[in-house]
Order: C-alpha cells, then structure tokens, then sequence
C-alpha cells in the first residue's frame, strides 16, 4: 500500500512535476510517419502540454506549442513552410525550434526585425525512427534515440499501432512488470468469453524477476511447461521507463496528461522463409477504436483486455486502498526503483538506461525468446506452430481494429490470407 504522497508522485506528469521532468529525459514515440503521407499539421497533447506535430515542406518534423505566440491563434489551422510552420491568422512563421523567422507586416515597420528576433515559441525535437515520430522534451543536450536491434530486422513487416486510453500512464505501466495477469485477463477470459464453462488454463507455479541497464526482465513457469521454456529461461522484458519488450514488438505507455495515455505498439511480424527476401516499402499507423457500435468496451483483443483491466481502476488509481501479495513484487520492485530514480536525478545523477555514446547506440540488444527465430526466419509450417509467432501469423491478436489496407498488405508480404479467431486462447496468449 503506497501512502497518499507517493502515489501522487508516481502518477502526475504536468508541468514541474518530479516525475513529469523525469520521463521527459527520455525519447517517447508518439505517431507514425504514414499519419503525415497526406496531412502537414496536427494537434497533439502531451505532458500536459498542448502542441502541434508537422512535417514540413522540406521533410523535417517539428513539434511546437499549439497557441501562437503573437495573440493565440491556434496552429493547428497553420500551413507549412520550407523550413517550419507558419501562423494562418498574421503570417507569423516558425522553424522547428521555435524561433519565428518570418513576420510579414512587423518587418516593413521594423526593418531590424526586432520583434521578430525576440520572438520564440516552446519547440521540441522531432526524429523519425522504424516508422514512428519520436520527441524529446527534457533538458538539453538529449540522449541518443535507442537503436533497438528489432528496428533492423530484415524480411519482415512492421506496424504501429496506437490507441488514447482514459487513465494515468502508470498504471499502464505496471501492468508491464505482472505476469500473472496473463493466465487471467487473457487466457481464462477469453476463453469465458467464448464458453462460460471452459476450463481454466495451467497456472503460474513461479515467477522471477531480474534488474539490468534498461530496466527488468521477468521470468514465468506454468503448470504446463518445464524449466527449458524460454519465457522461464529469458523471459521477456519491462522497459525502462515507460515501455515492454516481448521479443517481437515493444509497447509504450506515454503520457498524454494525469488522466490520459497514449498507447503505442510497434510490431515485427517476420515473412516465412518461402516469401524472403521481402522489404517493406513503408511502415503503415493506425488507431484502433476503444468501444464498439454499441458503445460497450472492446474485450476481444489482447490488448484490448489490458485497456480495460488498466481504465477499470479508475482514471488515477488510489493505491492506498490496495491489498498487494506475492504477485505483485514486481509492481513493488519498479516503484521502489521510480522512488530512487527520482532522489537520484534531483540529486544531478544521470538517469536509468539512457544511451549517451553514439559509439553504443548500434543494433542496442535485448533479451528476447524469440530473437534467432527473427533473425534466421522459419519455414511458413514451422512458423505457424511457434507459441510465440505463430499466434500473429495467423491473425493479428494484438489490438482490435487492424483497417483492412494493412491487413491485405500483411497478407501479400506473408503470402496467405489470415483468420481471424483467438488464437491466444490456445497457445496461451505467447503472443502478449
């Protein structure tokens, strides 16, 4: 149980917030590159901060505060330029660090441009890595933007999927370290979902749990499964601060504001042996939708499950009404770490996991259970019946709402058409 002073310290991320000035030390994703194929401007909130994301004429990205600095007007109405973004309503232009560069009417009467020199909105930097937008919003110089080795796979097909969830990013995140919610919220439940009366799945016999550089590594035993299962001898990884690796695709809970999280996955499917070499043109985004036509919550999908399991304890959870037990160790393990993280970076020490030394940021490797499977590929057979990529192989289980476009697109570049059932409930949701 946390005292009411520390779960306000774990969970507010605004302005001036001890733990809102710590993640903002870090790289966060927060679209993808295909948002921005036929569109040059959108709002975006995070952090608490109002904002707008934009791809100039020129290619670059920028991210910038939405309200013109000259009398507010909203930037979201702004048109790009060659090098940045300029105001709709005077004609005020900025570059991608938020100077204003241009000021049509100021500059015939002031012909030093004086205002306009003084003049600079909030900017952030933009990079765009394996098909997403990535922002740093934290104190400068920045650190290197993690080259995980995921991200240079060949022969594979990659998508970013996101979705905007109505509750506090850390209670998202915790759900990263817990993996015995695997054998509830998505076996046991799904299979309910299908037939009340279903049977339930093996359960946890044991868990471990191991702190590296980039954060933890949790290790699983079934009833079902020996000591040579690679989810008890590798396991699968809780990314330091905000993230989850499984080996193939990695998750992402940023934070919108207090009350609001941005959910993103970014999923490597790899081509059966038979379709090599493949290379994928372009790495497509979507989002996918939290309720269905009736307005009831989406409960069909894994992490569809995980949205509901996280919003149910309420926009910010009170964590002094918890009850904790042995399952939530490494719930407790990671709170203790955020605790000292946040003393030592106030103290100036440098955060957890950051990659400073671009000699080091090359093919960054993570433990994975499934990673000479993606990197040597698999005959089509053989694939299929991996507990692991199997399940995605044959339907994409992870989110619901996948648009056809990129369904038929992952269906040429694996050569077969998909089904769509719950695979999950069979192979024990490996795929999550």
């Amino acid at each position: 149980m946390l005292s009411e002073e520390k779960n306000k310290l774990l969970t507010e991320v605004g302005l001036g917030k001890p733990m809102g000035d710590y993640l903002r030390r870090y790289w966060h994703p927060v679209a993808g590159v295909s948002e921005f194929d036929d569109k040059a401007v959108r709002p975006i909130r995070l952090f608490g901060e109002d904002l707008v994301l934009y791809k100039d004429l020129s290619g670059e990205y920028g991210l910038m505060q939405r309200h013109c600095p000259h009398r507010s007007a909203d930037l979201a109405f702004g048109y790009v330029e060659k090098c940045g973004l300029r105001c709709a309503y005077h004609g005020w232009e900025f570059d991608k660090a938020g100077q204003c560069t241009h000021q049509p009417y100021e500059e015939i009467i002031d012909s030093e441009a004086r205002l306009r020199k003084k003049t600079k909105a909030t900017a952030y930097p933009v990079r765009a890595k394996a098909g997403m937008l990535w922002v740093y919003m934290g104190p400068m110089p920045a650190p290197e933007l993690p080259d995980w080795e995921l991200f240079n796979y060949k022969n594979g097909f990659a998508q970013v999927v996101l979705a905007e969830l109505p509750c506090n990013w850390f209670q998202c995140q915790e759900n990263s370290i817990d993996p015995i919610h695997f054998e509830w919220t998505h076996n046991n439940w799904t299979a309910r979902l299908q037939d009340p009366t279903a049977e339930y799945v093996p359960t946890h016999l044991k868990v471990e749990y191991e702190e590296f550089e980039f954060g933890f590594v949790y290790k699983r035993l079934r009833a079902s499964e020996s000591e040579h299962h690679p989810q008890w001898t590798i396991g699968r990884v809780t990314l330091w601060p905000n993230g989850f690796y499984l080996g193939h695709h990695f998750e992402w809970r940023v934070p919108i504001d207090d009350q609001n999280t941005l959910s993103v996955m970014w999923v490597f499917s790899r081509v059966p042996k038979e379709q090599e070499p493949y290379v994928q043109k372009s790495i497509p985004a979507w989002y996918g939708p939290l309720h269905d036509e009736s307005g009831d919550w989406i409960k069909s999908h894994v992490a569809n499950q995980d949205f509901a399991a996280w919003f149910g304890q309420g926009r910010i959870t009170d964590r002094t009404r918890e009850t904790l037990g042995a399952s939530d160790r490494g719930v407790i393990m990671m709170r203790k770490r955020f605790f000292e993280e946040l003393e030592a970076t106030a103290q100036g020490k440098l955060p957890k996991g950051l990659i400073t030394d671009a000699a080091k940021n090359q093919n960054v490797v993570l433990p994975s259970a499934c990673r000479d499977e993606l990197i040597n590929g698999m005959p089509r057979a053989e694939q299929a019946a991996h507990p692991l990529l199997g399940p995605f192989l044959l339907d994409y289980i992870g989110q619901y709402g996948q648009p056809d476009a990129v369904r038929e697109a992952y269906e040429a570049a694996i050569g077969q058409k998909t089904q769509r059932a719950k695979y999950f409930v069979v192979h024990g949701a490996q795929g999550n």
